[in-house]
């Protein structure tokens, strides 16, 4: 793209009325994100050279790459530093008021799916909405829709050794705690039909395929799912009293239906806010798989 479309007439004004006075790097991003804004620099356009920059603003290269950073960090702004001109960022896909679960996470993972190589970290308490959700970008595979290279799930779940904050009887723990017998057929049950499932990719399609569980030695107050280190949902799990029947009993219990939690989207691209919480939950995912969790046995 040409520099001409978008010429900078630095004025007299602009320079300084003395003609000492130079644009600041926050004066250069506010002129390039009117520029964007009104169309004249469109998403996926790249900018003139820093050195074309610094020549029509007047200035020197370090305050135009200032400017730059600060328009990448609004995210307006791609391929900053990396030896050719950066360019118009596309649109951030909208993300919407926070929705269920089970009504957002599924369009998310099949979204991940579509990159060549996915990569998907988890922490919950047990993976059923994960396993159900898991089943359109599946479907998409196998059809033929989606060809990713290759797929590495990582999922922290309660250890089966602790002592879980819930679900847990409202009169407290007793001998034979039927509640957690409950929830660990349940933790094993749906983690082996989710290995199953996404391993079924590499035996029938031959596809790379990883799927690894660990033990966490707490119970997480939430959930968190990373798509491709690019976007980070987190839900908080909301705890309720209710009853449920389990093996001829009535169980009276505090639980939370994960399912129903809100899911609230963090997109590396929206901007250096949701970019660093993004970069964070990955670092605190990453520190608790390679530390103080264990091997996770499905049985």
């Amino acid at each position: 793209m040409g520099a001409s479309c978008s010429v900078l007439v630095v004025t007299q004004e602009n320079v300084a009325v003395n003609g000492s006075r130079r644009l600041s790097p926050q004066e250069i991003a506010d002129v390039l994100r009117e520029r964007i804004r009104v169309g004249d620099l469109k998403a996926g356009d790249r900018l003139p050279t820093q050195a074309e920059l610094a020549e029509e603003f007047g200035v020197e290269r370090g305050t135009v790459r200032q400017a730059l950073r600060a328009l990448q960090e609004d995210g307006l702004l791609t391929n900053v530093s990396k030896g050719s001109p950066p360019r118009i960022a596309l649109p951030t896909p909208t993300r919407g008021a926070p929705q269920p679960t089970m009504v957002s996470l599924a369009p998310r993972l099949t979204e991940a799916f579509a990159a060549p190589h996915v990569r998907v970290d988890v922490v919950c308490h047990t993976s059923e909405t994960l396993m159900l959700a898991l089943g359109e970008p599946l479907r998409l595979i196998h059809e033929g829709s989606t060809h990713p290279e290759s797929i590495d799930v990582r999922i922290l779940l309660p250890s089966r050794d602790i002592n879980l904050a819930f679900p847990v009887l409202v009169e407290g723990r007793g001998e034979g705690d039927p509640v957690h017998d409950r929830w660990l057929a349940m933790r094993n049950a749906q983690a082996q039909v989710l290995r199953h499932n996404l391993l079924a990719i590499r035996s029938t399609l031959g596809i790379d395929v990883h799927v690894t569980f660990r033990a966490l030695p707490f119970t997480p107050p939430v959930k968190l799912y990373l798509l491709n280190s690019d976007e980070a949902l987190i839900g908080y799990y909301v705890l309720t009293e209710r009853q449920e029947e389990y093996e001829s009993q009535t169980l009276d219990m505090y639980d939370a239906l994960g399912s129903k939690s809100l899911l609230f989207s963090f997109v590396r691209q929206a901007g250096q806010r949701d970019a660093a919480f993004v970069e964070e939950s990955q670092k605190w995912f990453d520190a608790l798989w390679e530390t103080i969790t264990t091997d996770l046995t499905l049985s």
